[in-house]
């Protein structure tokens, strides 16, 4: 039935050379708090690998033939890269950034006509106001992240959050997203923390024994509390919580349960098969950020499969219209929401080891999907780009 069914799409199809590109922006940051948690060499590009497989797979029957090219570079080296890629000729980008350079490299693609897909950076703005007609989002927000954990914790009856955030604008962002979602399902924050990030190492020969006196003081006192919420995005303090608190809780967010796109553990939905094969291509277990760039450049793949084209403005009207969708290894397919550019998709809550649960949870309705409770919905939205 299956060379049946490619065989019915060969009839129709004519030969393309899909030519795309992932690039990797890379910042000077502190090492993670673990080991476990370093970065490896080929993070993304990896996923790439593995998404010009399977994409070749398919279009080995269909008389297409799939390239993806990968460049790491520096932020101030950012600009420069993407013009190479486009004198190439190049107009499908995936860009793993942090959202202030994916709006400015995104515009720059506008200029030449290119679609760019975000690999990485969770701005709200970027899906909101700020959004841009040539950007589609395969990373969730800070919104759906937050939306993910609050209704796990709801669902268990952990309504009273005592939140604690950092002190970088990537964890106000995300702590305001935590209050946002307290305030969607109904939650009662119930103490509102900052712990401040003074810099230094994360990992020293004391680092665990300042921790150890550091956060029982710091977390003492706190008003009576179900769940402690940890709004960390830039890791210099969550990992810890779950262990030195004054009073023992569950750990959410950041630290403890986590929301993640993919992890390396999950093996539900036939997810141990893509896991095998990315192994056996990279030496090591998938990230969250392969699994994007592979699920990015796997809409490329489908949209050339299913319409027959490659030009930008092609597979972007295919990916957000009715007619797309995608399996992904989370039980239901994916799609996008045609307003704001963003991916659909369900959310893992995993513990470090396995998928302790995946959002949306049950009872949480929506008239349209399901996965529309997480992240900004149609009414929420002041995104215009896409009308």
């Amino acid at each position: 039935m299956a060379v049946i069914a490619l065989g019915s799409f060969a009839g129709s199809a004519f030969a393309i050379d899909v030519k795309a590109a992932v690039l990797r922006v890379d910042y000077p940051v502190l090492l993670p708090i673990s080991r476990y948690d370093l970065r490896p060499d080929d993070l993304g590009f990896a996923g790439a690998a593995l998404a010009d497989e399977d994409n070749g797979t398919t279009g080995s029957f269909l008389g297409h033939t799939y390239e993806t090219v990968t460049r790491a570079v520096t932020p101030e080296d950012a600009e420069m890269a993407l013009g190479a890629l486009l004198d190439q000729g190049i107009r499908l980008i995936v860009v793993q950034s942090n959202g202030d350079d994916l709006a400015r490299l995104t515009d720059q693609a506008a200029a030449a006509g290119a679609l760019v897909f975000n690999a990485s950076a969770p701005d709200i703005a970027l899906r909101d106001d700020q959004c841009r007609a040539n950007l589609l989002h395969i990373a969730p927000s800070n919104a759906m992240n937050a939306d993910a954990v609050a209704q796990f914790a709801v669902w268990k009856k952990w309504d009273e959050w005592f939140l604690i955030s950092g002190s970088n604008p990537e964890d106000v962002a995300l702590a305001e997203a935590f209050r946002k979602s307290a305030r969607k399902f109904g939650a009662k924050i119930t103490e509102d923390r900052v712990f401040e990030d003074t810099g230094g190492s994360r990992r020293t020969d004391s680092g665990h024994v300042l921790v150890q006196r550091q956060l029982p003081m710091f977390t003492q006192q706190a008003d009576d509390h179900d769940v402690v919420i940890a709004a960390d995005g830039t890791d210099f303090f969550a990992r810890y919580l779950s262990y030195h608190l004054w009073t023992p809780r569950p750990v959410m967010g950041s630290g403890g349960l986590v929301p993640t796109t993919f992890h390396g553990a999950h093996e539900a939905w036939g997810a141990t098969q893509y896991q095998t094969r990315f192994e056996e291509l990279t030496g090591r277990y998938a990230k969250p950020e392969d699994y994007n760039v592979w699920l990015a450049l796997r809409v490329i793949g489908e949209a050339v499969t299913r319409a027959n084209t490659a030009e930008p403005d092609g597979v972007r009207d295919y990916a957000v219209s009715d007619a797309f969708e995608l399996a992904a290894f989370k039980g239901t397919k994916v799609t996008f929401r045609n307003w704001n550019g963003q991916l659909r998709q369900p959310i893992l809550l995993h513990d470090g080891k396995i998928t302790v649960s995946v959002s949306p949870q049950e009872g949480f309705l929506h008239q349209t999907s399901l996965l529309d409770t997480m992240g900004l919905d149609r009414p929420e939205s002041r995104c215009t780009a896409f009308n």
